[in-house]
C-alpha cells in the first residue's frame, strides 16, 4: 500500500505551514499531488524529499528561482552550488572594492577626500571597469599597429583589478581611467607628428626591452647604445637627422608631453607582480635620460 500524507501531515514533517506548501505547489516547486476519491490531496515521500531540499537550500539564501531547476530535475544540485558559489564570490569581490574604496576616503581629509571620491566613482563595476579600460587602450593606440604589436602593449598596459585590494590599490586602479582619457596622455601615445606608426612603436619597444636589465639592476639611463637607439627611432620616425638639436628639442618636448604617461605606467607598476620592469617604466628611463643628457638642465660640458 503506498504511503500518502495530506497537506497538513507533510507539512508537519517538513517543518513548514500548509500556506507555504501550498506556494511552492503554485510556482512550480513541488508538483501537484493527485487528489483522493474524497477530493482532498495526497503527498507522496518524494513531495517530502522535494521539500526537504527547498528548505536546505533556502537556508543557504538560495533564490527561489534558482532552487526551481533542482527541484522540478530540470537541473543538477552540483551545477546550482557551482553557480551560487561563482556569484558569492562575485558579490565578495565587489564588497572587498568597496570596502577598501571607502578606506582609502576615510584615510584623508578635505579637498584630497573630494578628489579621490571623484576618481573612485568613475569605477563601479569591477567587469565593467576592466572592459572599459580595455576599450579605453583601443583607442590609445594609433590605427595601423600590427595586432601582435598593440597586443604586447596592452597585455602590459592593463593589470587585473586587485583581488585582495588595498586602499591604495583601488586608487591606483581608478586612476588608471582618469590617466587614459587625459588629452595630454593620448596625444603622447598618438604620437601625431610621426608618419610611419608602426615602425615606431617597434623601434621604441625594441629600445625598451633592451634596456630592460640596465633598468631592473637601477642603473642611470646614461651614455649608453640603448639611448643613442632610442633617439635615432624617434629621429626616423620624425622624418629628420638625430643630431644634439634633435636630441635637445625632443628633451625640451618629452618634459612637457610625458608626465601623464608616467604617472599611468607608475600606478600600472603598483598593480603588477611582475618583479620585471614594465615597457612603460623603460620607456620613462629612457626619456630621463634623453633629458638628463639633452635638456635644459643638464650639466655644462
Amino acid at each position: 500500500m503506498d504511503v500518502t500524507w495530506s497537506i497538513g501531515e507533510l507539512a508537519a514533517r517538513a517543518g513548514l505551514s500548509v500556506k507555504a506548501i501550498r506556494y511552492y505547489t503554485d510556482i512550480g516547486l513541488l508538483p501537484t499531488a493527485p487528489r483522493s476519491a474524497g477530493g482532498h490531496r495526497r503527498y507522496r515521500p518524494e513531495a517530502l524529499e522535494h521539500l526537504t531540499l527547498v528548505r536546505q537550500l533556502r537556508a543557504l539564501d538560495v533564490p527561489i528561482a534558482a532552487i526551481a531547476g533542482v527541484a522540478t530535475g530540470e537541473g543538477g544540485l552540483g551545477d546550482l552550488v557551482a553557480e551560487q558559489l561563482a556569484g558569492t564570490r562575485s558579490r565578495l569581490a565587489e564588497l572587498r572594492w568597496r570596502e577598501a574604496a571607502l578606506q582609502a576616503l576615510d584615510d584623508c581629509s578635505g579637498p584630497e577626500r573630494l578628489r579621490r571620491l571623484r576618481v573612485l566613482a568613475g569605477v563601479r563595476s569591477l567587469p565593467q571597469a576592466a572592459a572599459d579600460l580595455a576599450r579605453a587602450w583601443q583607442r590609445v593606440l594609433p590605427a595601423g599597429l600590427p595586432p601582435r604589436l598593440a597586443d604586447d602593449i596592452t597585455a602590459q598596459a592593463l593589470p587585473e583589478p586587485p583581488r585582495d585590494p588595498t586602499p591604495d590599490a583601488v586608487l591606483a586602479y581608478a586612476e588608471l581611467h582618469v590617466l587614459v582619457a587625459d588629452p595630454a596622455f593620448l596625444d603622447y601615445c598618438a604620437a601625431s607628428p610621426v608618419r610611419d606608426k608602426a615602425s615606431m612603436y617597434a623601434a621604441l619597444m625594441d629600445a625598451s626591452i633592451a634596456v630592460a636589465p640596465a633598468v631592473a639592476a637601477g642603473h642611470a639611463p646614461h651614455g649608453c647604445e640603448a639611448l643613442d637607439a632610442f633617439c635615432r627611432a624617434c629621429a626616423r620616425a620624425r622624418d629628420t637627422e638625430d643630431s644634439p638639436a634633435f636630441r635637445a628639442f625632443m628633451a625640451a618636448d618629452m618634459r612637457v608631453t610625458v608626465p601623464p604617461f608616467r604617472r599611468y605606467w607608475q600606478r600600472r607598476d603598483t598593480l603588477s607582480t611582475d618583479p620585471r620592469p614594465s615597457l612603460g617604466r623603460t620607456h620613462c628611463w629612457l626619456v630621463e635620460g634623453v633629458i638628463a643628457e639633452y635638456g635644459e638642465d643638464r650639466p655644462a660640458c
